[in-house]
């Protein structure tokens, strides 16, 4: 019963990271159309941004905001510079989708080499405390766990806020459903494309520096099999859909940690694919997505 609340704990912490990720990553492929595989590398392009900070003597925490901002704009200068480009010239081809899928992954190869060339190929880690053990109904986890948890529960919130409550969400749902009739409608959906990777940006970078906190150490392709982990919350949740994503990494979050306990950990990555494996059998569009007849 310990090695079940014990795993549980780590899952819970897991998921918490996850669905930060997720979130982000689900939302920028519902409003912009772009799978943006180059999504990890600039997670740690993001969580090196803090780590330089830290060494400079700011807390970690406070260095998040600026991974944060870091995230925003590199995400936005992505989709301007390298998306947007390439969106104009492959129209509304069949090869548009291919096309972009291969134009992230070149991207990622870029950040993540060119990164590695600056801060070298060896890990680092945090300059941190990790606080003092807490437990709570037989769950044992540190302060720094506790803190990612509670973190993602008020970023999920501050999503929620956002899409059901607020001008800008309701704008992000509309170009989300169809573009051009959002458009035509009076929304500016150039400007709503914007806002969205900026946003989505901010969380890729808080994801980023979690990621790297709960991991100990990093390096410039730590995110490599981290981003088929999200790839797997948020074709679970569907495609698209922000709530689908919180649930997915849960569950993906929760799965992975739990077999661990009891298999070889090596393989918890492999039991997020079976769990995404068996849910697109029983339902293609995930938990959340659109019914498949």
């Amino acid at each position: 019963m310990s090695l079940f609340l014990a795993s549980l704990g780590f899952g819970l912490v897991t998921a918490a990271v996850l669905a930060i990720a997720a979130v982000g990553f689900t939302m920028q492929f519902a409003v912009t159309d772009v799978l943006n595989l180059a999504y990890g590398a600039v997670m740690i392009a993001s969580a090196f941004v803090a780590y330089a900070l830290n060494q400079a003597g700011v807390n970690v925490w406070l260095a998040l905001l600026a991974a944060a901002a870091a995230g925003s704009v590199g995400s936005v200068l992505l989709n301007q510079g390298i998306y947007t480009p390439f969106q104009r010239r492959a129209g509304n081809s069949a090869r548009a989708p291919i096309t972009m899928v291969i134009v992230s992954l070149g991207m990622t190869l870029i950040i993540e080499f060119g990164l590695q060339a600056i801060v070298g190929g060896t890990s680092v880690s945090y300059t941190m405390s990790q606080g003092p053990t807490v437990k709570a109904g037989g769950l044992v986890l540190t302060a720094v766990q506790f803190a990612i948890i509670g973190l993602a529960i008020v970023v999920m919130a501050a999503v929620h806020v956002l899409l059901r409550y607020s001008k800008l969400g309701k704008a992000m749902r509309a170009t989300s459903a169809n573009r051009s009739l959002a458009r035509n409608c009076g929304i500016r959906t150039d400007r709503i494309v914007t806002l969205t990777w900026a946003i989505t940006g901010a969380l890729c970078g808080i994801a980023g520096t979690v990621f790297a906190i709960n991991n100990g150490s990093f390096g410039a392709t730590s995110a490599d099999l981290f981003l088929v982990v999200i790839l797997a919350a948020v074709f679970l949740g569907g495609p698209g859909q922000a709530y689908g994503a919180m649930l997915g990494a849960v569950i993906i979050g929760l799965a992975t940690e739990i077999s661990a306990a009891y298999i070889t950990p090596s393989y918890k990555d492999v039991i997020a694919f079976l769990v995404l494996l068996i849910m697109m059998v029983v339902r293609p569009g995930g938990l959340l997505g659109a019914a498949v007849s």
